[in-house]
């Protein structure tokens, strides 16, 4: 039996966009389509920028903004301090490649597609 893990999303957001915030929402939304897999399959799951974009728009910027390397990265990181795995998506971007590095380093799994996330026992949802 697996016990729930705190599992961050990583996967373009930024990148390919050229600051179009349109394109930046349609990748949000591509994570965002993972977290109820992960939450029905008994995790926790976590999106770096569900925490860094309301601390970047409370500083007065967005992700257009050069402080915005300055809170989502390290946003991240910090996340992964925290989280017990990755699940990386599809798609070019270096805060996921980085992402990715930062939990190899740190010794936690890294799935590459949902199918390879293993469920927690019966009740999952619960």
């Amino acid at each position: 039996m697996t016990t729930p893990m705190l599992i961050l999303i990583a996967g373009p957001y930024r990148s390919g966009t050229g600051g179009d915030p349109a394109a930046m929402a349609a990748n949000l939304a591509r994570l965002e389509e993972a977290a109820w897999p992960l939450f029905a399959a008994g995790h926790l799951p976590v999106i770096g920028e569900w925490v860094a974009l309301p601390v970047l728009h409370s500083a007065g910027a967005d992700e257009t903004d050069p402080l915005a390397d300055e809170v989502l990265y390290p946003t991240a990181r910090r996340l992964l301090a925290r989280c017990d795995a990755v699940l990386r998506l599809p798609g070019d971007s270096v805060g996921a490649d980085q992402d990715v590095a930062t939990a190899r380093e740190r010794g936690l799994p890294v799935f590459f597609r949902l199918e390879d996330v293993p469920v927690v026992g019966a009740g999952a949802t619960s």
